[in-house]
């Protein structure tokens, strides 16, 4: 397929305008995809507006977004398990397969991973993408594509599930109800933790986090959350908190309303990179503390969780855009993050 696409390329911090790019070429191993939707990620947004994450620094001109899904168009040599019309979510990150993490399958610590939209990596807010066939997971009939693009963000919920252990009859609490914050309660109610709480200070994504099936959810501007979990628990309090937003007033007041001998899982980067712990009372509570980098193995069982029904992704958007207006998507997404909980670029729809 030869031709020309269009691709949204950041040429400055706060600024990206749509070019015309060559279709690339699908190589041995690999797939192109004809791109349906991309998630507005976090990331993206933070990239956009301060031009580093860390030690990841933007080095215009940069393409953002690594939340995909779209159809196969052409195969490159090789390509045995997809076939051209099949429907995919990508997962956006190519580990070198030989390094000691990948061979014992914590791919997702691999220190040569190639990441979307991850400098110096390109992203796919583009028409057209060749990537690495076994990293393209068929979409059933009865997924969307827009609910494949967001298989990515609900990879990171389930993944935090896991790592905290999660299983029926558990109470959890989740602190932040942004999109991670949303996709680990939905990953925590789908892995069967019967009671899930959630806690945030902004009443409209306490309010989609209550239509996505919270027990309760607290707002913690206007009322003790520690003393509410407790009334809410009972007992000695929640068996796993997640953390979402990762500064000090949530990893500490997770720290009081797990029982002793529960589990935290920190997923949120606070600005700063640190969190100061009380860690007398986490010593005292013998709590375990596990942190989340991503995911490994999770794409089949997100996908099977949404296609049964036991995820429910099409309610997380709360705002679409057109790839031509993604100046005004990402804008949007800087500055009403209090309305604007996940959005989604349709490039070429279903």
């Amino acid at each position: 397929m030869t031709g020309m696409m269009k691709t949204a390329v950041m040429e400055a911090i706060g600024k990206i305008k749509i070019e015309e790019r060559p279709i690339p070429k699908p190589k041995s191993g690999e797939v192109l995809v004809k791109i349906g939707y991309v998630g507005i990620c976090g990331s993206d947004v933070h990239y956009f507006e301060t031009g580093a994450i860390g030690d990841f620094i933007v080095k215009p001109p940069f393409v953002l977004g690594h939340e995909a899904a779209g159809t196969i168009v052409a195969l490159g040599e090789g390509v045995t398990a997809l076939k051209v019309g099949d429907r995919v979510a990508m997962e956006p990150g190519k580990t070198c397969g030989h390094c000691e993490f990948c061979r014992t399958g914590k791919y997702n610590l691999c220190p040569d991973v190639e990441f979307f939209a991850t400098p110096p990596y390109d992203g796919v807010f583009q028409e057209y993408v060749a990537y690495d066939a076994s990293m393209c997971f068929l979409l059933p009939d009865n997924v969307s594509l827009m609910e494949g693009a967001l298989i990515e963000p609900l990879a990171v919920g389930f993944h935090a599930a896991n790592q905290g252990g999660a299983h029926i009859g558990q109470k959890a609490v989740v602190f932040g109800s942004g999109c991670i914050g949303l996709m680990s309660l939905l990953a925590l109610k789908a892995e069967g933790v019967t009671e899930v709480y959630v806690v945030d200070m902004i009443e409209k994504r306490l309010e989609k986090a209550l239509a996505l099936g919270a027990s309760a959810v607290i707002d913690s501007s206007k009322e003790d959350a520690v003393k509410r979990i407790a009334e809410l628990a009972g007992g000695y309090g929640v068996d796993l908190a997640i953390d979402t937003a990762g500064v000090d007033a949530t990893a500490n007041q997770a720290i009081r309303m797990v029982k002793p001998g529960g589990t935290i899982v920190m997923v949120g980067y606070s600005k700063s990179g640190k969190v100061n712990l009380d860690m007398s009372v986490a010593l005292n509570k013998e709590i375990t503390f596990r942190t989340v980098f991503r995911y490994r193995h999770i794409y089949p069982m997100a996908i099977a969780a949404v296609a049964s029904g036991r995820v429910n992704l099409k309610d997380v958007v709360t705002n679409k855009f057109r790839l031509d207006e993604i100046q005004e998507a990402m804008e949007r997404s800087v500055s009403d993050k209090v309305n604007i909980v996940k959005g989604v670029i349709e490039v070429a729809g279903e």
